[in-house]
């Protein structure tokens, strides 16, 4: 593993208008990892992947990827140099068929996946070209969000609650798809309430509370620390 972080956040801060959300907040990320961002509803997680990509009304701080400072770019900008976000609502066009929603977001670098590629890992898919984006179920429209950044040739990859309001076999399909994409050389941070399914598939996490990162540990530690983590998380 590389002694200098993909991702290195610190002190990073977020505004919504006047609204302070996150203050402070500092982790790193390092290439080929699965992290997961924990926290109770309103703990600045999501905040936090929007501010990465820069999609926040105001940051300050520093991003670094790759060794370069992201905190001035604009979010096109940010996009092209590698970076993916597939947020909660997953932002499926209503007016566009699967293969049109797939094929929409341009290619950033080279090394995204072959719409073959995603058609393996998202079987439903290739069977649902021709159907309108939001004619789908749910966990379909998920394999879609999913499969649509994939393509990009962006090498981190950052999911918001990838998860919610899916049924378990689908679930199981994501966490299978996300050791997939690590083993094929992705890096990817997850926002994820349920913490059964993170367990399967993280190396590290950290914890947030109130727009910082109060906790951070590795999976060999996770055993130690999960009576701190139901505190944390009310569960």
């Amino acid at each position: 593993m590389d002694s200098v972080p993909l991702l290195a956040v610190e002190d990073l801060r977020a505004w919504y208008g006047e609204s302070h959300v996150l203050h402070g907040v500092s982790f790193v990320v390092n290439r080929g990892e699965v992290v997961t961002l924990l926290g109770r509803n309103g703990a600045g997680k999501t905040t936090t992947l929007k501010s990465i990509m820069g999609i926040v009304g105001k940051r300050a701080g520093s991003v670094k990827f790759a060794g370069r400072e992201l905190i001035r770019l604009a979010s096109n900008e940010i996009a092209r140099a590698g970076i993916a976000i597939c947020p909660e609502e997953r932002g499926i066009f209503a007016s566009l068929n699967v293969r049109e929603n797939l094929e929409l977001p341009p290619v950033v670098s080279p090394g995204g996946l072959t719409r073959a590629r995603i058609f393996e890992l998202f079987p439903n898919l290739a069977e649902r070209l021709a159907s309108q984006g939001t004619k789908l179920s749910g966990g379909e429209q998920q394999m879609l969000a999913i499969g649509r950044i994939l393509r990009t040739g962006a090498r981190l990859l950052l999911l918001d609650e990838p998860t919610e309001g899916l049924a378990p076999v689908i679930i199981q399909q994501i966490g299978r798809t996300i050791r997939a994409l690590k083993n094929e050389g992705f890096t990817i941070i997850l926002v994820e309430q349920n913490f059964r399914f993170a367990a399967t598939v993280a190396d590290r996490y950290y914890v947030m509370e109130h727009g910082r990162v109060v906790e951070g540990f590795a999976q060999p530690e996770l055993d130690a620390n999960r009576d701190k983590l139901h505190q944390y998380l009310g569960v």
